[in-house]
């Protein structure tokens, strides 16, 4: 079926097959009424198909006699003459149309009917109101497919998204309700009457809206009913105009959903902030009915100044409170304890907590306030910095061991850094879980007290001399010595020249011959002879020469052979580079990771 268009001025409703399921019979009625139209006589005849005014003469049980002027009287069905009450509207002696359906039956009886000729005739004062698109009134009498059925004179279909100017959830409420509306579908052929009420309300609404309009004016206060809700706002009927009333003109305070005030329906006092009169856009605002609480907050809330406030939201980096409603400041996580690496403020606060704070600034203009939550506790590190002094040999116990180093209590709250390249001056530490246990007592030097940055660094291998310091005092370039091979690569060997001290042989300088790998000429644990060739204290290397002590080069030799490969552009120094790079690191480079990982650690205690 095409769709079909209303004739209404103004209205531009195009209707789908959808908005076609209501039929006022059934298929079988329907073929009918088509065939009563199309015999339906509208001249001033009597005959068979006209309507004809006839006289009750008789009233039966059963039938009602009626007198049209033909030889015999025509019977109608008693029901056609009684009200929903099931009582008679009319008596012997009353006029009444009926429609001539047969002057006789089969039985050669006049076959008359009252209803059909009331359908006719509303049907002839529907299709006028159509053509001029005027206003009928009908009765709500039944839910239906897709809408309501209305009694109109006949039945008329009135889709669910004609009732109202929203949609209605509860339709069966506004059954035996009479409403006006307007005629937007007319089928005559199969006798089908589309109906709206919503192009009424629209129009209503639409001069309602002229006025409202004439009266919008910035800082204007009005009220209104709230409309719909989102999670962004809420629209509010100002009277045919929407205005949106957005969650952060709600109120001074924390909302988290407009639900939290509002509730659809609801009339409410608004303030117009502002209306776009070419976009027809209105801005509303509520919490504007009110003052701002930020005007008297620096004189309320000063510096030092102490206070208390609920935990209102956890963000990674701190906490927000509400001081009052409107008035939030942040404890970063920063301020939160003097002593703990706090990894999340959660691990110390919760929603819903009052907390006692220290106000550490304000600035009303971009509505800020930093709070400080250690500072309601003295600081200890103010009590370490007076107790202990770099140099200090101090004895604790190991609270955690990490890949990096070991902490050690210092105070209660404070720990102390032990880092991997403070634990001794010759061994290379892998872990230090190796040599140490938790809770085991050790002693250390304080190298560092960085009350600000609150860190506290110790060092072992600082108990005793640097070994490195005597050694290249022993071993200046030139000095003959023996040692024992520890260890080969593919560039070299390393050798002991002392307890705990190494030096690199460079695979260039293990023999006289040229060779490929050091496994050619020596292995490991061998003892060889060797020359240095250099030191490098702030380095801690030495490198050595087999090849040198086989040539047997002695005085100026020697001296003019030190020189030609301590040049920082030989292999040596490339091979010391990919010694460092093969994980022959020491531990002094893995310091710079200190911060980072003591911070992996905290968050681990």
């Amino acid at each position: 079926m095409n769709s079909a268009k209303s004739n209404l001025v103004g209205f531009d409703i195009s209707w789908d097959e959808q908005d076609s399921e209501f039929d006022l019979q059934d298929q079988t009625q329907d073929n009918e009424f088509k065939e009563l139209l199309e015999s339906y006589n509208t001249g001033s005849e009597v005959r068979e198909g006209s309507i004809v005014e006839g006289l009750i003469v008789g009233i039966a049980n059963d039938c009602v006699q009626i007198d049209i002027g033909h030889k015999t009287d025509g019977e109608v069905p008693v029901q056609e003459f009684k009200n929903s009450e099931g009582e008679m509207v009319l008596k012997i002696g009353d006029k009444v149309e009926v429609y001539l359906d047969s002057f006789e039956d089969n039985d050669g009886e006049m076959i008359l009917s009252r209803e059909r000729a009331e359908m006719l005739r509303a049907w002839d004062r529907i299709s006028v109101a159509y053509e001029n698109d005027e206003i009928i009134e009908g009765e709500v009498i039944a839910r239906v497919k897709g809408g309501l059925s209305v009694d109109i004179g006949v039945k008329a279909f009135l889709p669910g998204s004609q009732v109202d100017l929203r949609p209605v959830k509860n339709l069966d409420k506004l059954i035996n309700n009479k409403f006006k509306f307007k005629i937007i579908k007319f089928n005559k052929k199969r006798g089908n009457i589309v109906l709206s009420r919503r192009v009424l309300l629209e129009q209503d609404r639409e001069k309602l809206r002229t006025e409202t309009l004439d009266n919008l004016k910035t800082g204007a206060v009005l009220k209104g009913i709230v409309k719909n809700i989102t999670d962004y706002g809420a629209f509010i009927d100002l009277g045919g105009v929407d205005g949106l009333l957005h969650i952060t003109d709600m109120s001074w305070g924390r909302i988290n959903h407009p639900t939290q005030l509002f509730e659809i329906g609801q009339e409410i006092e608004i303030k117009i902030l502002s209306y776009d009169d070419t976009r027809q856009r209105v801005s509303l605002g509520y919490k504007q009915l009110q003052e701002d609480p930020w005007l008297k907050a620096s004189q309320k809330y000063t510096v030092d100044k102490k206070t208390k406030g609920v935990v209102v939201s956890l963000t990674d980096y701190g906490a927000f409170l509400e001081l009052e409603d409107g008035i939030e400041g942040l404890i970063h996580i920063s301020e939160m304890s003097w002593s703990k690496r706090v990894r999340h403020p959660s691990k110390l606060v919760s929603l819903g907590d009052e907390v006692d704070v220290i106000v550490l600034s304000i600035d009303a203009e971009s509505r800020r306030i930093s709070l400080g939550m250690k500072q309601m506790e003295p600081n200890p590190w103010e009590l370490v910095k007076e107790k202990y002094q770099v140099g200090d040999v101090i004895r604790g116990k190991i609270r955690n061991i990490t890949d990096f180093g070991l902490f050690i209590g210092i105070e209660d709250g404070i720990d102390g850094l032990i880092h991997i390249s403070d634990i001794s001056w010759t061994e290379r530490v892998k872990h230090p879980g190796d040599n140490y246990k938790k809770a085991q007592e050790v002693e250390a030097k304080i190298l560092q007290i960085d009350t600000e940055g609150e860190k506290f660094s110790l060092g072992i291998k600082q108990l005793t001399p640097d070994p490195w310091e005597e050694a290249s005092k022993s071993f200046p370039p030139g000095t003959k010595g023996q040692g024992t091979i520890t260890k080969l690569t593919d560039f070299g060997a390393f050798v002991e020249i002392s307890p705990g001290i190494e030096g690199m042989i460079h695979v260039s300088e293990l023999d006289v011959a040229a060779i490929d790998k050091p496994e050619e000429v020596v292995k490991k644990d061998q003892v060889i002879d060797f020359i240095v060739l250099s030191t490098d204290s702030d380095e801690r290397k030495f490198s050595l020469s087999r090849k040198a002590h086989m040539k047997g080069l002695e005085g100026d030799k020697l001296k003019e052979y030190l020189s030609t490969v301590s040049d920082p552009q030989t292999a040596f120094a490339d091979a010391f580079t990919q010694a460092k790079d093969l994980g022959t690191e020491t531990a002094s480079e893995e310091k710079p990771l200190e911060d980072k990982e003591e911070k992996k650690a905290d968050d681990k205690i």
